[in-house]
């Protein structure tokens, strides 16, 4: 027979393992994005090792939401921050649960140059691939 065990207690290993699994399935870094990353941050005077690659979801775009992604060099209150194949990603909480799931990855074709972020959350992307909209 199983004994009492208190509610407030199986939340917070719900709660828990939930946090593991929104850092496991956060944002994969594709091969090509990394050595992409690691140029750029090395020509920006950042260092891959230690600094930051933020990635956020802003309002704006043809679709409603846009990708924002620029170097950091500090932490801000409230992010989360993740590492994938080497890269060290900061999320800010507002934008965490728009890019749970993607995977950063850089093309170099004849479509264009640059990053393309592949979410599984938007429902509806524009051309260009720079906004979407769930």
């Amino acid at each position: 027979m199983l004994g009492y065990v208190n509610k407030t207690y199986l939340c917070s290993i719900f709660a828990f393992n939930l946090e593991l699994i929104y850092i496991y399935n956060m944002i994969k870094v594709s091969d090509t994005a990394k050595k992409k990353v690691v140029e750029l941050m090395s020509d920006d005077g950042y260092d891959a090792s230690s600094d930051y690659v933020r990635v956020g979801v802003k309002s704006g775009g043809c679709s409603g939401l846009s990708y924002d992604l620029k170097f950091d060099k500090t932490q801000e209150e409230g992010d989360k921050v993740f590492e994938d194949n080497g890269v060290k990603i900061i999320v800010d909480k507002k934008s965490f649960l728009y890019l749970i799931g993607t995977t950063l990855e850089y093309s170099g074709g004849l479509n264009g140059t640059g990053f393309v972020f592949n979410n599984p959350n938007a429902n509806r992307t524009c051309g260009c691939g720079e906004s979407f909209s769930l």
